[in-house]
């Protein structure tokens, strides 16, 4: 089961490698990995998103035990991470920055070719209903923590971030796309099929691109209980809620377990220092969870193959 599931993951991270190299070697300039990160979320996975949300027919489920699953276990690390922070002599905000690291997911460059390349189509509807919450969720909160004594500016630039967020823009044009009951001209259909067969390798490049950017400085002690909670803890809280506690569908609780397995996003990177609070701790739970991730990944599709057994 390790090796089928090795199998599925190595392309994921050879990509990720790939795009590494090309940036550390400087096969291509700077400016390239900022471009096709651009091009991921501004075109490719919207894309795909909205290609999904047009032209799908999704099953008739209540949403409220798949997300309670995922974000009970993601709650659960965000404190204990901000607990540990605290122990470890850091400021309230870095707290709050050590709790977004070891929570948030990198759904968008990792878990979509991740899901994708573990359950393929049948992924792309729990990935939406995951998507559309996981943002606005994850980024309320940690604006909330981190900038209460910022005033209403910080929230204005929140809100605004998020009402112009291209994948939230993409979700919703295809909702609304399917509310007017019109068949997608065949000429969309295949630019969207062209943008969106190209947003899991190009998030996958870009991945590797960006961590050319990060490093393990830091408190590597906080780090590394950062790096648990995000790989094995969350994961794991996850299954248990998923499959033992509100005994969702197979595919739902696959996708939830992937998604957790996934390493802590770049938005916390970014988070970070628009708030000057953690950069390092931020950057090196990146790096560190992103090269253990091929370990966790593997575990979690063999997990999440055995679910749609």
């Amino acid at each position: 089961m390790l090796l089928t599931s090795f199998a599925i993951v190595a392309p994921i991270f050879a990509l990720v490698a790939i795009g590494y190299g090309a940036a550390r070697l400087r096969l291509v300039g700077p400016e390239a990995g900022n471009g096709v990160s651009e091009f991921v979320f501004a075109l490719a996975i919207p894309a795909l998103l909205f290609r999904t949300v047009a032209g799908s027919s999704f099953p008739q489920l209540d949403p409220l035990p798949y997300w309670a699953a995922y974000f009970l276990g993601l709650g659960v690390v965000w404190l204990l991470a901000d607990v540990a922070a605290r122990r470890l002599g850091k400021s309230a905000r870095e707290a709050a920055v050590a709790g977004f690291s070891a929570a948030q997911s990198n759904t968008v460059l990792v878990g979509i070719p991740l899901i994708l390349g573990t359950m393929g189509e049948q992924g792309t509807v729990p990935i939406i209903l995951l998507l559309v919450v996981h943002l606005p969720v994850t980024m309320s909160v940690v604006t909330l923590l981190i900038a209460r004594g910022e005033g209403n500016g910080a929230w204005r630039k929140l809100l605004v971030s998020l009402a112009t967020h291209p994948i939230l823009l993409a979700i919703g044009a295809g909702v609304a796309w399917r509310a007017t009951g019109l068949a997608m001209p065949e000429i969309l259909k295949t630019v969207l099929k062209y943008l969106g067969d190209a947003a899991a390798p190009s998030a996958l490049i870009a991945m590797g691109m960006s961590m050319v950017k990060v490093s393990l400085a830091g408190s590597r002690s906080l780090i590394g209980i950062i790096a648990f909670l995000k790989l094995i803890v969350h994961p794991v809280l996850v299954y248990v809620l998923a499959v033992k506690v509100f005994a969702l569908p197979p595919v739902f609780a696959a996708c939830a377990v992937l998604f957790a397995a996934c390493p802590s996003g770049i938005n916390a990177f970014l988070v970070a220092e628009r708030y000057r609070a953690g950069p390092a701790i931020a950057s090196g739970a990146i790096t560190l969870t992103t090269l253990l991730a091929i370990f966790s990944t593997t575990l979690a599709v063999g997990f999440a193959s055995a679910l749609l057994r």
